[in-house]
C-alpha cells in the first residue's frame, strides 16, 4: 500500500486494517499519517477513543492493554505507538522495559475493533527479530523513507491542487533545489508561500527567491563549485557569508568534507557502470543529492576531488589544534588548492 493510497482511505473513512507500520524517517508524512488517523475517529469520540504512546517512556504493555479494550461507544479505536526502538537493531539501553512477548500474542489475534498503528522514523528495523518478522506479516506497511525527486514533485502538486493554487515550473524547481528536495522542508515552506501569493494564488519564482533560504547543505554545494572551480575569492566570500549566517565553522567543514567524499564515491562508481538509483542505494543518500553529484562529477577530475578533500581534512585538524580564525585557515586552502599545477 502505498501512503497516498492510505490518505486516501483515511480522508474517505475507508476500511482500515488492524495494524500498520509506518516505517521511514520523513517526519512530515509521519505527522499527517498520525493526524489521519486521529480524524478516523469521529471528533466527540477522540477524547476515549484515540490515544498515543511514546515507548521512549510509557512501557509497551500500557500500549498493549489499551488496544484491547473496546472502544467506548464508538465503532473504532486507534492506537499509535511512537519510536518502538524494540523494533531496531539499536543497542542503546531503553529506559522503559517493554513485553515483546505480549506483542508477538497480540499480533497473533489482533482485536477486530482496534487500529494499531506502529509509528517506526527509522531507516529499517531489525528484521533478524522475531517480532519483526510477525509484525511484517501481520500488519500493513507504509514505507516513507527518502522520495525521489519525482515523488516529491508529484506531492507538492497534489498539495497545491488540494488548496486551489499552482506553482510555476521554475519556482518548484528551485524551491527543490534550496530545500535539497527535502519534503518536510518544502511542505514547512508552502504555508508561507500561499499566504504571500494571496489572492492570485499563483507561486512565482520571486516568492521562492525571496522567502525560502537555502539549506546549509545548498550552500555548500554552491561552495564546492567554487572550490573546484578555483574561484578562490567567490569562495572565501561564500564561506564568510556562511559564518555571519552563524553557521558553526566545524559543522561547515564536515559538511564541505561530506560533499567532496560523496563526488569521489559517485565518480568511481558511476564509472563502474551503477545507476543513479543503485547510487542513493549503496551510499545511503537522497536521490536528489546523488543526482546533483552526477550532474557535476563528469566536470572534475579525480586528482582535484581528492586533493580538496585532504585539504579540508587538514583545515579540520588545525581548526581543532591551533588559534588561527576558520576564515583564514580556509583562505589559506583556497590559496594552495587554487595554485595547485592539474595532474
Amino acid at each position: 500500500m502505498t501512503i497516498n493510497e492510505l490518505l486516501k482511505t483515511l480522508g474517505q473513512g475507508g476500511q482500515l486494517a488492524n495494524v500498520y507500520l509506518i516505517l521511514g524517517e520523513a517526519d512530515y508524512l509521519q505527522r499527517r499519517l498520525k493526524a489521519g488517523f486521529k480524524n478516523s475517529v469521529p471528533a466527540e469520540e477522540q477524547t476515549m477513543n484515540f490515544v498515543s504512546y511514546d515507548m521512549d517512556t510509557v512501557p509497551l504493555a500500557v500500549a498493549l492493554d489499551d488496544a484491547m479494550a473496546a472502544p467506548f461507544f464508538g465503532e473504532r479505536r486507534v492506537v499509535c505507538i511512537d519510536n518502538p526502538q524494540f523494533l531496531t537493531g539499536e543497542t542503546k539501553k531503553q529506559k522503559v522495559d517493554h513485553d515483546i512477548d505480549s506483542l508477538q500474542t497480540y499480533l497473533g489475534s489482533p482485536m477486530p475493533s482496534t487500529v494499531l498503528v506502529f509509528f517506526a522514523p527509522y531507516e529499517k528495523l531489525d528484521g533478524r527479530k522475531k517480532v519483526v518478522k510477525q509484525l511484517k506479516k501481520t500488519a500493513t506497511m507504509i514505507e516513507i523513507g527518502n522520495f525521489s525527486e519525482r515523488d516529491v514533485r508529484q506531492f507538492i502538486g497534489d498539495q497545491l491542487k488540494s488548496d486551489g493554487y499552482s506553482m510555476a515550473p521554475n519556482a518548484l524547481n528551485e524551491l527543490i533545489q534550496r530545500t535539497d528536495a527535502d519534503l518536510t522542508l518544502m511542505m514547512s515552506e508552502l504555508p508561507k508561500l500561499e499566504l504571500f501569493t494571496l489572492p492570485a494564488k499563483e507561486i512565482q519564482l520571486s516568492a521562492v527567491t525571496g522567502l525560502v533560504r537555502q539549506t546549509l547543505t545548498q550552500n555548500v554545494f554552491d561552495l564546492v563549485n567554487r572550490v573546484l572551480a578555483k574561484d578562490t575569492a567567490g569562495a572565501v566570500t561564500l564561506y564568510r557569508e556562511l559564518l555571519l549566517a552563524k553557521e558553526e565553522p566545524l559543522r561547515i567543514n564536515a559538511i564541505l568534507q561530506g560533499q567532496f567524499r560523496l563526488l569521489i564515491q559517485t565518480k568511481i562508481l558511476a564509472k563502474q557502470g551503477y545507476s543513479q538509483g543503485k547510487l542513493a542505494s549503496i551510499l545511503k543518500v537522497h536521490p536528489y543529492r546523488i543526482k546533483l553529484a552526477l550532474q557535476s562529477h563528469r566536470r572534475f577530475k579525480l586528482t582535484d576531488l581528492n586533493r580538496a578533500y585532504l585539504g579540508l581534512f587538514r583545515v579540520e585538524q588545525q581548526m581543532k589544534s591551533t588559534a588561527m580564525e576558520p576564515e583564514m585557515l580556509f583562505s589559506l586552502f583556497m590559496t594552495q588548492f587554487a595554485a595547485q599545477v592539474p595532474a
